[in-house]
């Protein structure tokens, strides 16, 4: 998962350099092939019953989240410093959260709910609304993070029916795909040498990373290795840095450690309650031998 992030990162640095003067959706189309090269290889190792699947609506529309996602996220950090973009995007598990109560009933009590509402006020100190600090395109960040909340949503539903590979498949698929359509009236060939490296590393590391993070849950459960995604913040900041000049301002700082603090808190209760859940289904099983 740390491998996966710091990839990640890497692959966000390298988009944000490209914004100007490649298109944002050819920069994600160029990050989602890498993703779809991988299942090609797996479709043919493994052959078509990988595509099958008993919710293929679901299936697609987590792809085209998916893809609309990294797009406005591109198109963000390409007027918004990139450790400033990763802080607000931070929001996503608090939408989570909000989203599982409200469509799939999950249970969340008033720790969490508390966790939420300061998570949502770090989110603030970040981008201080009419203050003028950060560009207004932060707010693209904000409906990315919320279209990746619902990505996690239906990724929830979909982790009781079809396989990884299949989920994986699906939204490597409908991604470019969708990405592709509009692909021919943006489409800019590279004029440079670096700006074909820096296309081929985003194709190269986007799908080493998503390996890394899809082999990560495999092996580990989702709410041990989830705060290793903070990580991000300190690598975003580092090529900001190095790349950009950019850094953090001493709020967004604030605002950063409040928004992960609150986050790591409201993984913690998760873990709690399924620690909790799973000790009743032992009790039961108990009781019914």
């Amino acid at each position: 998962m740390a491998g996966g992030m710091f990839l990640f990162s890497a692959v966000d640095t390298q988009a944000k350099f490209l914004t100007e003067t490649l298109h944002p959706l050819q920069i994600v189309w160029v990050r989602q092939l890498g993703l779809l090269l991988g299942v090609i290889v797996l479709l043919a190792v493994r052959g078509l019953p990988v595509l099958k699947t008993k919710n293929p609506v679901l299936q697609i529309s987590r792809g085209v989240l998916a893809a609309s996602s990294a797009t406005l996220f591109i198109v963000a950090v390409r007027y918004v410093p990139l450790a400033d973009a990763v802080a607000v995007s931070f929001v996503a598990p608090f939408i989570v959260t909000l989203f599982g109560a409200l469509i799939l009933r999950e249970p969340v009590g008033i720790r969490r709910w508390s966790a939420v509402t300061i998570g949502f006020i770090g989110t603030l100190i970040v981008i201080r609304p009419g203050m003028g600090v950060i560009h207004p395109a932060v707010l693209l960040v904000i409906v990315a993070a919320t279209l990746f909340a619902f990505r996690q949503i239906l990724s929830r539903v979909l982790s009781g029916a079809d396989r990884t590979s299949t989920t994986v498949a699906y939204t490597a698929i409908a991604g470019s795909t969708v990405l592709t359509v509009p692909l021919p009236f943006v489409w800019t060939w590279p004029q440079t040498n670096l700006e074909i490296a820096l296309l081929c590393g985003i194709a190269v590391l986007a799908a080493l990373a998503e390996f890394l993070v899809i082999k990560a849950l495999e092996v580990a459960q989702a709410v041990v290795v989830a705060p290793v995604q903070y990580t991000l913040l300190l690598w975003s900041t580092m090529y900001g840095y190095l790349v950009f000049h950019h850094l953090p301002d001493f709020w967004t700082w604030v605002g950063a450690l409040v928004i992960v603090a609150t986050g790591l808190y409201t993984l913690h209760r998760e873990r709690v309650t399924a620690r909790a859940v799973r000790k009743a289904i032992a009790a039961q099983d108990g009781k019914n031998e």
